[in-house]
């Protein structure tokens, strides 16, 4: 692979592909000056890749996509996204890009995908956020209750994780809005309520609650979580397994042990990222934001595009920002990280690596686009 990488990098930096990017006006774009001379080649360090926009093979008509939420790789190398047009919520393309199969059609708040080998079979534990656009206009967006369900590959229902009040562990006016889950080696459950209330809970195999922590108002602010948007198991050292959980108000990662106890934290600038994603010894995540809403001189500035990706290495140090700038330490403190002057995404909400080091990332806000894949160098 470092022959082929290298190879590959010269070939690329001698190349002069200058695709431009051209995003439509309804969207808030930071003015594009000093575009790299080729800017399909992005990210830093020895994490560079080749973007390939057009990778997958999407006929909006038949397979429409609203927001690409998630992504993941099932046993068969497919690779298994969620969206949040009911029309098709799951979308299931090979790894040339054409689509297999789709199928789902009850979650208009579609947004967490986690899928886990139970006994050789691939299972998917959805998260239906509880976030959908009015079936009046079609864009207004309306809040309610989400909740959580167990799927086989091929969409047959298992179970499903509704309000936590049923168990009592939410009062009913609490909100809850899923939208992640992380499995265990022995088959518990957790779910990051990061649009609703912010609680991690955990359940057993079969669903029973077991405990919750987190939340917003904690004597101790090392277990407060703003917006706990997405959770991992991390497996990376076998005898010590321990829970990544996103916060992602809080531009930090915080570690947590099985039973719910805060271990760490780590902070990342101004990077609003979504869910931690493991592979190798690495932790990836999209990047939805990297402004300040409080800066940006616009009506909605959650709008404004400032998203890109980053890959953070097994001593929680960011290495690389494909679609952003160079990630910067002084005195071990990571410097604030901007997007990419030629605008590659618009909010990096997810990413899937395949076995080839290949990255797919999922946007929020996108304009409807399909997962772009970027071809590691």
């Amino acid at each position: 692979m470092p022959n082929r990488r290298t190879f590959l990098k010269t070939s690329l930096m001698a190349s002069a592909a200058t695709a431009a990017f051209s995003p439509s006006a309804n969207l808030v774009h930071a003015a594009a000056n000093d575009v790299p001379a080729d800017e399909n080649l992005i990210g830093h360090g020895d994490f560079r890749y080749r973007v390939n926009k057009d990778w997958a093979q999407v006929n909006p008509f038949r397979f429409p996509i609203d927001n690409c939420h998630e992504m993941v790789q099932d046993s068969k190398g497919r690779l298994v996204m969620i969206g949040d047009d009911p029309r098709n919520n799951i979308i299931i393309f090979d790894k040339s890009g054409k689509i297999l199969d789709s199928w789902g059609t009850y979650w208009p708040g579609g947004h967490g995908l986690t899928l886990v080998d139970e006994g050789g079979e691939d299972m998917l534990y959805v998260c239906e956020s509880g976030w959908a656009r009015s079936l009046q206009d079609g864009v207004t967006m309306v809040r309610q209750n989400g909740y959580v369900a167990k799927m086989t590959i091929d969409g047959k229902m298992i179970f499903t994780i509704s309000h936590p009040m049923t168990v009592g562990a939410y009062t009913p006016e609490m909100l809850f809005q899923p939208t992640e889950t992380a499995v265990a080696g022995n088959g518990d459950i957790y779910v990051a309520d990061g649009y609703g209330s912010d609680f991690i809970l955990r359940y057993d195999q079969h669903g029973k609650f077991i405990q919750k922590f987190g939340g917003r108002n904690n004597d101790d602010k090392n277990y407060n979580l703003v917006n706990a948007h997405g959770i991992a198991l991390d497996n990376r050292d076998p005898a010590n397994p321990r829970l990544i959980v996103t916060s992602r108000s809080q531009q930090s990662f915080k570690y947590f042990s099985l039973d719910g106890k805060w271990i760490k934290t780590v902070p990342l600038a101004n990077l609003k990222i979504c869910r931690p994603v493991i592979h190798g010894d690495q932790v990836y995540a999209g990047v939805c934001w990297s402004h300040n809403f409080a800066k940006v001189n616009v009506p909605k500035p959650w709008l404004y595009q400032s998203g890109f990706t980053m890959v953070m290495d097994k001593n929680d140090r960011v290495v690389s920002c494909p679609g952003g700038e160079q990630p910067i330490y002084e005195d071990g403190v990571l410097q604030t990280v901007n997007q990419d002057k030629a605008r590659t995404f618009y909010h990096g909400h997810d990413v899937c690596i395949d076995e080839d080091d290949s990255v797919y990332v999922c946007q929020w806000n996108g304009e409807r686009t399909a997962p772009v894949k970027l071809e590691r160098v």
